[in-house]
């Protein structure tokens, strides 16, 4: 992708530009949804659904926003889809908090994998031509390209992909799982690893999804036909890698909001760019940073089309709060709280940072602030706070609860 061709995508991630595309799809949110969401158009005609996750996934947009608008639209019945899957991401976002030790195992089963790779000319020679779309496989090798051009992949293509990725071409799925990482626009720690451990059969235990040419022949409306040679012909799950099972379910990790009274430095990251939300000018701020935290993805390069989404979705969060703001890398941990006590403030205040490598960097820097007697304050969103308890096991669980949630959230 050139320059030329990012610049759009860099100028769009604003709330605005957000806003205007959810009022865009706020008529296809209903029946049509429902009925053709799982359709693969291909790079340029996803109009079936609403591309709107990278805008999710910064909170640039809201939860509840999508979720007001189509039951304003399209009523309760109609919407249901729409609405169960917007819940769905807070779904996975809970499960991996339940369970934070399945993300340590992904990121220390990642390096691993790299390193095995550094070793085996084959399978980093494997691994290089599925990236780059040369494995000669049709539809496969068209949607590498288009990750990697684009930033975004339909939902049946990721998983059609993942599958054909682990069980045809027999590749490491954390290798799988960091390549859709390092380049999707609305990568996600909890969506993206919990997909692929969907894929793989680790997720839900014994159940791996299998890629099948009739099926995605019918979803691409023929546009792909993959030869039967081009998949595996029937799929075990990679449950032996995990032989205990999931681990067992954790308390959600305790936050406290920042103390009104205190001197306050506010750090925005990409984890939510809607801090005006929690009327940060009831504290006393001595300073503003934006934190660029998307090299922390993966130790191999993550696509310039990220790092571009994220700093003008932190430009545009900054702007919108009226402040001029210090941009700051998540590198050197300790680096947090030299700024911190730089500009005078006690606590840093920021919206909740779940689990992934942002969560990791800061868990690294939590030594220095304690040393400089500096705590880290968290907002945590009512949405999340309504769904999170409640996802300890499969989706159904949570689905049973949209009700409920909704009327929490004042939806009902």
């Amino acid at each position: 992708m050139t320059d030329e061709q990012l610049e759009p995508i860099h100028r769009h991630a604003t709330r605005a530009q957000g806003e205007a595309l959810m009022r865009g799809f706020v008529p296809r949110m209903g029946r049509r949804y429902a009925e053709r969401r799982g359709f693969d158009a291909g790079p340029g005609a996803h109009d079936d659904v609403s591309t709107l996750s990278p805008y999710l996934r910064r909170r640039l947009l809201l939860e509840p926003e999508l979720v007001a608008a189509a039951l304003a639209a399209h009523g309760p019945e109609q919407a249901a889809k729409f609405v169960q899957e917007v819940v769905w991401r807070g779904y996975f976002k809970g499960w991996l908090e339940r369970r934070p030790v399945i993300w340590d195992s992904y990121r220390d089963g990642l390096a691993r994998d790299l390193d095995a790779m550094a070793r085996d000319d084959r399978l980093r020679d494997a691994v290089e031509r599925a990236e780059t779309g040369r494995t000669g496989r049709d539809g496969f090798d068209a949607w590498a390209r288009e990750l990697v051009e684009t930033g975004y992949l339909h939902n049946h293509a990721r998983m059609w992909f993942a599958s054909i990725w682990i069980f045809a071409l027999e590749l490491p799925w954390r290798i799988g799982a960091d390549f859709f990482y390092r380049h999707l626009l609305d990568g996600d720690p909890a969506s993206n690893t919990l997909s692929w451990r969907w894929v793989a059969g680790l997720h839900t235990r014994g159940k791996p999804y299998e890629a099948q040419a009739w099926n995605i022949a019918k979803y691409t409306g023929g546009r792909v036909a993959p030869r039967e040679a081009d998949l595996a012909a029937g799929v075990e799950g990679l449950e032996a890698e995990e032989p205990d099972g999931l681990p067992p379910v954790t308390p959600l990790r305790a936050v406290e909001a920042p103390r009104p009274g205190l001197p306050t430095a506010l750090l925005i990251t990409e984890e939510d760019c809607r801090v005006e939300d929690f009327a940060p000018e009831a504290l006393d701020i001595r300073a503003v940073a934006t934190l660029a935290a998307s090299h922390q993805r993966s130790p191999r390069p993550v696509a310039g089309h990220v790092a571009g989404f994220e700093a003008a979705a932190l430009a545009d969060a900054a702007g919108r709060i009226g402040r001029g703001a210090e941009e700051m890398q998540a590198d050197a941990p300790g680096d947090l709280a030299r700024w911190a006590e730089r500009v005078g403030a006690s606590q840093i205040a920021t919206p909740y940072v779940p689990t992934g490598p942002l969560r990791d960097w800061l868990q690294a820097a939590g030594p220095e602030l304690a040393a400089r007697g500096i705590a880290l304050r968290e907002w945590r969103r009512d949405w999340d706070a309504a769904i999170w308890p409640h996802a300890t096991a499969g989706y159904f669980k949570v689905k049973s609860r949209i009700p409920e949630i909704l009327d929490r959230a004042g939806l009902s």
